[in-house]
């Protein structure tokens, strides 16, 4: 197989911020301190600045990411890949408007399960983008909250 020659920056980034617009799900991974790691799907909407994802207030994600939010979002197939590093924290006043955003790009209302569900907000630190191994140099997007380029 030979792989395509390596994306400039800007591609990148424009391939990757199609895909924060286009793509509704994501693999969360948390960790605790006793537990250890924990990975899932969620469904996300993103705002153009951060993440909102939810699951049920009581699944290890929730406990997790309100015990250390630091976490790592992976959008995209393994050969054309999105990874970010984030803060998460609780949203516990969400407006109507943004679960009404969520509920329509991702199909699904936590808000009408009978399960009480933690919607969480994260803000990327870190993204890379690669596709192949001749894309690992220049992987970085974002550092330290800000877009490069």
């Amino acid at each position: 197989m030979t792989a395509a020659p390596p994306r400039a920056l800007q591609e990148r980034l424009r391939d990757t911020r199609a895909r924060l617009d286009g793509d509704v799900d994501l693999w969360v991974a948390t960790s605790h301190p006793r537990d250890g790691v924990h990975l899932i799907p969620l469904s996300f909407l993103w705002d153009g600045t951060a993440f909102l994802i939810s699951t049920p207030y009581a699944s290890v994600t929730a406990r997790n990411l309100r015990a250390d939010g630091r976490v790592r979002l992976s959008l995209g197939p393994t050969r054309d890949v999105v990874v970010v590093e984030g803060a998460a924290e609780p949203v516990e006043d969400l407006d109507v408007g943004v679960g009404d955003a969520f509920a329509e790009r991702t199909g699904f209302d936590p808000r009408k399960e009978d399960d009480r569900y933690q919607y969480f907000r994260i803000v990327p630190r870190r993204i890379q983008a690669w596709r192949e191994a001749n894309e690992l140099r220049g992987r970085d997007l974002m550092r330290d909250g800000r877009w490069l380029g």
